[in-house]
């Protein structure tokens, strides 16, 4: 393939697993020798909160060549504020949900000089888009797990009982106090994974009994971490948040309804005890091994890149999104999680 994909990134250093996958297909696009990068504003800039060697591109803007591709996230999308105007442009929904979140009015989407191509990374997120779009075709990227990373631990199993709180903060609170409250957790670590880097997050994962998938009460767009979960031999209990419910057709996964918060924690406490667990978690990480591949993901995204330089464009100076940041941040309902900042680790 000729020409660039370049991706366009946010610089927020703290854990987003959105980012964290615009990396991966970085790495994974150049594996596969097509010239791609991720842009970020500031020279030098690099996430703290794991482990970032892509090529980067610098600079508030960017010319774009005539094979140029540039993916922005849903997220960064306004009506009237065209990045690239005559330049080919991809918007990944990695939340439906949110996807509408800063372009809300009906009519045509979004509004710039020429149609981009949408792609998306679950099923429910791509029906729910063709609804909702009526004339384009979500183009279904599937997203990959590190299973290198994520694997279970030599050592065996703690008892413990792992969950997220970052996007649920008030509910956890709750859960928090239930699981406490139970006879059956004495003995049982309770931990929440909170403001900690991605490899940190792996080792902990790799030796937990049992993983509570939270995700945001907006929904999800697909939900990683009860996938790399899985990958790492944790039972998994927990909400499927819509995109994410495919993944509860895993044999090691068990889907609570939204909000029954006394049910999650008994389910969790059931599981520590499961009857013949050991199998069930091993046929959880060859289910999720089997699917969610590097060579699925590829394949996917050089289809994509090849629909998306169909479309008419061509060279096109493009600015980044970060130029209409104050803009974009009035249209959340809660500002990013400043607070959530990861130190890199110390040597």
């Amino acid at each position: 393939m000729t020409g660039r994909v370049v991706y366009a990134s946010f610089e927020f250093q703290f854990p987003l697993g959105g980012i964290r996958v615009l990396n991966q297909q970085v790495a994974l696009l150049r594996a596969a020798g097509v010239e791609a990068y991720r842009w970020t504003p500031t020279p030098g800039f690099r996430y703290t909160w794991f482990d970032d060697d892509v090529p980067t591109l610098s600079g508030m803007t960017l010319d774009l060549g005539p094979e140029d591709v540039l993916v922005l996230p849903e997220v960064s999308v306004l009506p009237g504020r065209d990045p690239a105007p005559g330049g080919r442009k991809v918007v990944y929904s990695q939340g439906h949900y949110v996807h509408f979140l800063t372009c809300p009015a009906p009519g045509p989407y979004p509004g710039w000089s020429a149609r981009p191509a949408l792609w998306t990374v679950s099923k429910a997120g791509a029906d729910m888009l063709r609804r909702a779009l009526p004339g384009f075709e979500p183009h279904l990227v599937p997203n990959t797990v590190d299973t290198g990373l994520f694997r279970p631990a030599s050592t065996g199993r703690v008892r413990r009982i792992a969950w997220m709180s970052r996007k649920r903060p008030v509910e956890s609170t709750l859960l928090h106090r239930l699981l406490h409250a139970d006879p059956r957790s004495r003995g049982v670590e309770l931990y929440d994974i909170h403001a900690v880097p991605h490899e940190e997050v792996a080792r902990v994962l790799s030796d937990t009994s049992v993983f509570i998938a939270l995700g945001a009460p907006e929904g999800e767009g697909f939900g990683l971490p009860p996938a790399e979960a899985m990958a790492s031999g944790c039972l998994v209990t927990g909400y499927a948040g819509g995109g994410g419910a495919e993944l509860f057709d895993s044999p090691s996964a068990w889907r609570i309804p939204e909000l029954e918060t006394d049910r999650l924690a008994d389910r969790a406490l059931e599981l520590l005890d499961l009857p013949g667990q050991d199998e069930v978690r091993r046929a959880g990480r060859r289910w999720v091994s089997e699917r969610y591949t590097t060579e699925a993901a590829v394949e996917a995204l050089l289809d994509g890149i090849r629909k998306a330089r169909a479309l008419p464009g061509g060279a096109a100076p493009a600015t980044h999104p970060t130029a209409w940041m104050e803009e974009l941040l009035r249209r959340f309902p809660i500002p990013p999680e400043a607070y959530a900042r990861v130190e890199p680790p110390t040597a």
